[in-house]
């Protein structure tokens, strides 16, 4: 049967929640350009745009997080999406000799293993896997470092310094230039966002109106020339770990005990501090991690993913909103953001909100493999996308006295 003529799928569990989140920071700031946006029409744009089908075990898209069996009877989700990764599963998995290319293989050896294992190994090894069976080991929101007041004047325009990628982070920087904010997307110059060619489409979406730089973290005066704008700016989001962050020259803690007012929005997979600040985690992975997919196998007793890399959305919403809240208080301060616990305290809450609605949806959700993801309007963007480095000299003026 071609993709086209595909029956359409049910609605993505927790979009409700997430248009909660929008209407109310419409509310709390006086903002229409939120309030016209929809959850559902963030949490399913990509999938909508790109026909992605709702497969199961496998996650959607370019299926690059898979569901496995384990020896002891639980499920293991594994996200393979650099090659890096897929260096890392003679030692994950105990063999030297494993063909890393060979799905069937990796699912063999993943089955003599218990799934609790797995998981604690690869999170040393700085793998994004996650059991359908483990509890959050972060809260979902982490106040983390508090700095000085800062009184900004009526009419103010906030500056946001995007240094985050792929998903969750940008969405966030979008919902702020929604709401009238200057946002400059930095990029790396040795690693730009992968999704700028990966998926253009949904770059321009979540980019769009960002002015752009480029910055070779190599070079102590372009790295300096960055901490000047930060040091300039009133929001700065980011979703590195946290010694990949101090590699990089950026000391988030102490730029927020020294910047009066400034809102550092620190995204990660499993929280932003002690041992799960350094786990890796992308949207698929942490939506098990939430508790997700086994909710869906509880009602339906098949498991698999919810939604497309569920946790990106359901974080950078909630992140728009936690910053919008941080700059009404005026006060510095590091905010941590674990996915994996939000996509948790989403789902509690929904269950609390309407437990016979959600667990439709999940039922739905899970009973409806091989259908397209539900059909969303596609949205147009209003602004430019700005080309990599376009902006570098204007926001960085250092390097033009170089």
């Amino acid at each position: 049967m071609p993709t086209e003529t595909l029956p359409s799928g049910p609605a993505i569990p927790l979009s409700r929640w997430a248009d909660r989140q929008l209407k109310a920071m419409a509310r709390e700031h006086g903002l229409a350009a939120l309030a016209a946006l929809e959850g559902a029409a963030l949490m399913g744009e990509r999938a909508s745009s790109g026909g992605y089908r709702i497969a199961g075990r496998v996650s959607a898209g370019a299926g690059g997080s898979r569901l496995l069996p384990t020896r002891d009877g639980g499920w293991f989700a594994l996200t393979l999406i650099r090659d890096e990764d897929r260096a890392l599963l003679p030692a994950l998995l105990g063999d030297a000799g494993l063909s890393i290319h060979d799905d069937d293989a990796i699912t063999a050896a993943v089955g003599q293993h218990d799934c609790a294992a797995l998981v604690e190994r690869g999170r040393v090894l700085g793998l994004p896997v996650a059991s359908t069976d483990e509890t959050p080991a972060a809260p979902p929101v982490e106040i983390m470092t508090l700095g000085p007041r800062r009184r900004r004047p009526p009419g103010h325009r906030p500056l946001v310094i995007d240094l985050s990628a792929i998903w969750a982070g940008p969405l966030a920087g979008h919902l702020f230039w929604q709401a009238g904010m200057d946002v400059v997307k930095v990029e790396s110059r040795g690693r730009p966002d992968l999704i700028r060619h990966d998926d253009p489409a949904m770059f321009a979406l979540v980019n769009q109106g960002k002015a752009n730089v480029l910055v070779d973290f190599s070079s102590e005066p372009e790295k300096a020339a960055l901490i000047a704008l930060i040091r300039r700016a009133d929001v700065v989001i980011e979703s590195s770990r946290p010694r990949a962050l101090l590699h990089l020259g950026v000391d988030a803690g102490a730029l927020v005990r020294e910047v009066p007012g400034l809102v550092w929005l620190s995204v990660t997979g499993h929280g932003a501090s002690g041992d799960a600040a350094n786990w890796a985690g992308i949207g698929n992975d942490c939506g098990v991690a939430g508790g997700l997919s086994r909710a869906m196998a509880d009602l339906t007793g098949e498991i698999g993913y919810v939604g497309d890399a569920i946790a990106d959305p359901l974080t950078g919403i909630l992140a728009a909103r936690e910053g919008l809240k941080a700059l009404r208080g005026g006060m510095a301060q590091r905010i941590g953001l674990s996915m994996s616990a939000i996509a948790a305290m989403a789902l509690a809450e929904e269950r609390a909100h309407d437990r016979a609605a959600i667990d439709a949806e999940l039922r739905a959700w899970g009973e409806s493999g091989g259908r397209l993801f539900p059909q969303v309007p596609p949205r147009t963007p209003r602004a430019e996308v700005r080309a990599l480095g376009a902006d570098t000299t204007r926001c960085l003026p250092e390097l033009a006295r170089c």
